[in-house]
């Protein structure tokens, strides 16, 4: 088979405010600000990326890596790249990150395994739903998503197993069982997060381990090497069982076993990872492994990434052995924040639904993403305890908003007279639309109350004015939401009013 469309050479990864870009312009060009794409697109295409410079260009230690640069980094990419171009291409003898073994497996259509497109019996209800055209450059950003967020169902073909004797993909009555969801996806969408530069090269470099980095996370302490020098031959035999205890195995873990085809592509489960309730999760990802049962941050398209900055800090906390540990930021932090003046964290995934094992993007089910800049005079303790203070005392005017509108449509509605004090489905639907509102309103704000949370006066000061801003939105959207144009309602609406002196006073 001819080789062709080498993913070093061609146009494939999206950029934004550009287009698309070849690897080698990526490492090239430091005027590419930051990837473009959905969330789980920007998220596995950087794991790609820094699996490429995990491989060229791992440093020893921090003294190494700032010595190396972000320049010295993409030098060490560029030779890289150099050297295994012929294992690059996206059809040929050896294709990129798939299996020709696999060809049995059943032909899927790529709208098939995309959770924005409408399949089979789904209702399309726009245009962007169908499926459309795919180009090689499509087809390549598809088949790099599905290494990590290939979700789980009857979509995926478990029907051939590559290595003899493996019951992975068999269920409990030795039947084909359906496919397993994504190490980067989890149950409902995790969480991801990583560092932000003035460029995607520079984004690279700031999220690069050490060596030093390596032997000291528990989950994965070693390397490993990258699946395109050597990929497994099946599910389970020595280089599947390498990735499976390796960071490379997390940043390219080979979940699904594809071969692109012409109409679409051959798919089938592949390397099965052990997720966070085993004691493993990509180094991107916010875990409390402390109790019994771990706890992780899953994507909340109703609680945007902004607040749970908290959580994903959390690590910053002196002395604080337990809460939520992201390894990506918190391995890295000290040299960073010592190396660039400001940088950004990025968090985002994609939010989804299951049933009967079958994975989809359904209801209120979306595509999640956030970047907010740190100062790198800020981050601190003192910086987090600030914001975990403002973000609680938010989170009571939240309340307070919550159930002065639950109280006015009470007040209003013939239906709530249970007096059991529970609200009707109506009276809560109405007061959870205010708090959407609410939190809609406030998000406008979030990099300016970041920027507040440091220690001097003037930051105090710009704190209550942002206070007066939030209480200011919380009114406005109860005044929205609780009209006063009949007697009644004014009588409601007199009474039920929120006041928030008590959080503008607030220490």
């Amino acid at each position: 088979m001819e080789n062709r469309f080498n993913l070093i050479d061609e146009a494939w990864i999206p950029v934004a405010d550009c287009g698309r870009v070849s690897l080698r312009q990526i490492f090239i060009d430091p005027h590419l600000r930051k990837l473009g794409g959905n969330a789980i697109q920007k998220i596995a295409l950087t794991k790609l990326l820094l699996a490429i410079a995990q491989s060229a260009a791992t440093p020893e230690d921090d003294n190494a890596w700032r010595e190396m640069g972000w320049q010295g980094m993409a030098d060490k990419c560029l030779s890289y790249l150099d050297k295994w171009h012929d294992r690059f291409y996206l059809y040929g003898e050896q294709p990129f990150l798939q299996m020709p073994t696999i060809h049995a497996a059943a032909l899927k259509t790529l709208g098939v395994v995309s959770p924005e497109i409408s399949t089979g019996n789904t209702t399309v209800l726009t245009q962007s739903q169908q499926e459309q055209y795919a180009t090689d450059a499509d087809k390549a950003v598809t088949l790099v998503i599905q290494m990590a967020f290939g979700l789980s169902g009857k979509k995926t073909d478990n029907g051939v197993v590559l290595t003899p004797g493996y019951m992975g993909k068999q269920n409990e009555k030795g039947k084909s069982a359906s496919g397993k969801a994504g190490s980067a996806v989890g149950h409902m969408g995790l969480l991801h997060s990583f560092w932000l530069g003035n460029a995607i090269v520079e984004s690279i470099w700031l999220n690069l381990f050490t060596r030093e980095d390596i032997a000291e996370l528990v989950m994965y302490p070693s390397l490993g090497v990258a699946p395109w020098e050597q990929m497994p031959t099946g599910e389970d035999d020595e280089i599947a069982r390498a990735l499976k205890a390796s960071l490379m195995g997390r940043l390219v873990p080979v979940g699904k076993f594809c071969l692109l085809a012409d109409t679409g592509l051959h798919y089938s489960d592949g390397i099965a990872h052990a997720g966070y309730l085993e004691g493993k999760a990509d180094p991107t990802v916010s875990v409390d492994f402390a109790p019994k049962k771990p706890a992780v941050l899953w994507v909340n398209p109703g609680k945007r990434p902004w607040r749970e900055l908290t959580s994903i800090l959390q690590f910053i906390e002196q002395g604080n052995t337990s809460g939520f540990d992201t390894p990506q930021l918190k391995r890295t932090l000290k040299r960073v924040s010592r190396s660039v003046e400001q940088f950004a964290i990025w968090s985002g995934g994609l939010r989804v639904s299951s049933n009967a094992g079958e994975q989809y993007a359904s209801g209120t089910d979306d595509y999640v993403q956030s970047e907010f800049w740190l100062p790198t005079s800020l981050l601190g303790s003192v910086f987090l305890a600030q914001l975990k203070h403002e973000m609680a005392q938010l989170d009571t005017v939240q309340k307070q908003l919550w159930g002065a509108v639950a109280r006015y449509f009470r007040q209003l509605s013939d239906i709530d007279k249970s007096g059991s004090g529970k609200a009707q489905p109506f009276v809560a639907a109405q007061a959870q639309k205010a708090s959407e509102r609410f939190w809609q309103l406030c998000e406008r704000q979030a990099q300016a109350l970041i920027n507040a949370c440091g220690s001097t006066e003037d930051a105090k000061s710009q704190r209550l004015q942002l206070r007066k801003t939030f209480a200011a939105y919380a009114s406005q959207v109860f005044d929205q939401m609780c009209p006063n144009d009949s007697a009644r309602q004014l009588d409601a609406w007199a009474q039920t009013r929120p006041h928030f002196s008590k959080y503008l006073h607030a220490d």
